[in-house]
């Protein structure tokens, strides 16, 4: 009798079983998946740089003299340091002002006036500029490490417009008047490009700016002159302190 019930009860349950499975209703596992973080976004930087530099520029013109214009013979070489702030935006887009102090000798030229008014011979130009500029930048990764991760190369094109406030020392030949100084504000624009390693906090890069000077003057009345379109090439590194 016993074996009987037994037999009863496994044969009912191996029948309703599927059914009564099969009724209830199939909630799926909720599977949380977090937020990528990517670890990039805006803050603010301090930066401070140094370069060295070599400037040029076409001719001098000189308002007294005949002829009034004399090819630039000899590129001038000097340094610059800055410093600045800015802020990036954590999309590859970054913008600063800075301010640099700009050093710069021995830009030549050979001055032969028939007038007599200057003494002939090789004049040389020290020259010293302080350039306040506000800038944009684009940074880019290489290759798949895409921009912002800490510990990444990167590289960066720019641009940067302001004002250059210039003195201007000339030096002239033997039996040439004393050193004459001069001083102007000039119009002053950049571009930059360069490479770079992402460290975290610390953000290193060298690269190379153009700086364009759109005038120097000395006009004093001794021996007064002006160069338009002076180009200062600089090799510079770059350090930047992230705030967050």
């Amino acid at each position: 009798m016993r074996k009987l019930i037994a037999a009863f009860l496994l044969t009912g349950t191996a029948v309703a079983g599927p059914a009564i499975a099969a009724d209830m209703p199939y909630y799926p596992p909720v599977i949380e998946i977090p937020d990528v973080d990517y670890g990039v976004s805006g803050s603010f930087y301090l930066r401070g740089s140094a370069a060295g530099n070599a400037m040029w520029a076409k001719e001098v013109f000189h308002p007294t003299a005949n002829p009034r214009t004399y090819a630039i013979t000899d590129f001038g070489y000097g340094y610059s340091v800055g410093a600045g702030v800015g802020y990036e935006t954590g999309t590859g887009l970054r913008v600063d002002a800075t301010v640099d102090y700009l050093s710069n000798d021995n830009m030549r030229a050979n001055i032969a006036d028939t007038t007599g008014t200057l003494t002939n011979g090789v004049y040389g130009l020290k020259f010293r500029s302080t350039v306040a500029l506000v800038n944009a930048y684009y940074d880019f990764g290489f290759g798949d490490m895409g921009y912002g991760a800490a510990g990444g190369a990167f590289g960066y094109v720019g641009a940067g417009a302001g004002l250059a406030f210039n003195e201007v020392v000339t030096t002239g030949p033997v039996g040439a008047p004393p050193d004459t100084r001069g001083t102007n504000t000039s119009l002053a624009a950049a571009g930059m490009l360069g490479v770079g390693y992402d460290f975290g906090h610390i953000v290193a890069d060298v690269g190379y700016r153009g700086l364009y000077i759109d005038s120097l003057a000395n006009n004093t009345t001794t021996e007064p002159y002006s160069i338009n379109g002076a180009w200062v090439h600089e090799v510079r590194g770059t350090l930047r302190y992230r705030f967050n």
